[in-house]
């Protein structure tokens, strides 16, 4: 998958770093070349302003099925949403929000498919794109003791029709949200399952093998 980041700062280059480490494609531009950083081995830099139609072009946004919006400036990172998706018609577009009050305007209609405030999420959201049936773990609690996990069901699970008080999880794991045709469901125990929707559970580390193999043991 090719990935641009607009953006490489602290947030962008450790996004960079993780999904180089899952063998993407990585385009970082920036306009600062004191940012351009020669640890992250196979990343492609361009300097540039990523606002700029220019720069998108010499990007070849269009090539790219990512595009995240990273820098530290809300306003910046909206304009780069807009352009990627609408010019471009990048597939999935993620913005960075730097500060809370903004999160209203990052919809849409400024063409970001994920708002998210935190590095973690950010990458961990850009995998999900590509990952049915891979767990993503999108926050860590406690030192790492557990941990937010998002698996997207695919139509192979055998779970897949289960009514969720049928599913035998791992220890330490709770299911707390099911999230189907963009609505947000809790979930009770009569709700069946079905293929393609995302569920995120609270687990420890060491349960999540198990909850691989329990909701997608063909994925791999």
């Amino acid at each position: 998958m090719r990935v641009a980041i607009a953006g490489a700062g602290k947030v962008g280059r450790s996004i960079a770093g993780e999904l180089l480490g899952h063998d993407h494609d990585v385009l970082l531009i920036d306009e600062d070349p004191s940012n351009f950083r020669a640890d992250l081995e196979g990343a492609v830099w361009l300097q540039g302003d990523a606002c700029e139609i220019s720069t998108l072009e010499e990007a070849r946004l269009p090539t790219c099925q990512v595009m995240i919006a990273a820098t530290g400036d809300d306003k910046v990172n909206l304009v780069i949403s807009l352009l990627s998706k609408t010019e471009y018609g990048v597939p999935r577009v993620v913005a960075r929000v730097n500060h809370p009050k903004n999160e209203w305007l990052f919809n849409e209609a400024w063409g970001v498919d994920v708002a998210v405030s935190t590095p973690r999420m950010l990458s961990a959201l850009v995998e999900e794109a590509v990952s049915v049936g891979d767990i993503v773990r999108l926050m860590e609690f406690e030192q790492g003791a557990a941990n937010l996990v998002e698996i997207t069901l695919p139509p192979t699970a055998p779970v897949v029709g289960n009514p969720v008080g049928d599913v035998s999880l791992p220890a330490d794991t709770a299911l707390v949200t099911i999230v189907r045709d963009g609505r947000v469901i809790v979930p009770s125990s009569d709700d069946p399952l079905e293929a393609g929707d995302e569920l995120l559970f609270v687990t420890s580390a060491a349960a999540e093998q198990e909850l691989q193999e329990l909701f997608s043991p063909h994925s791999h």
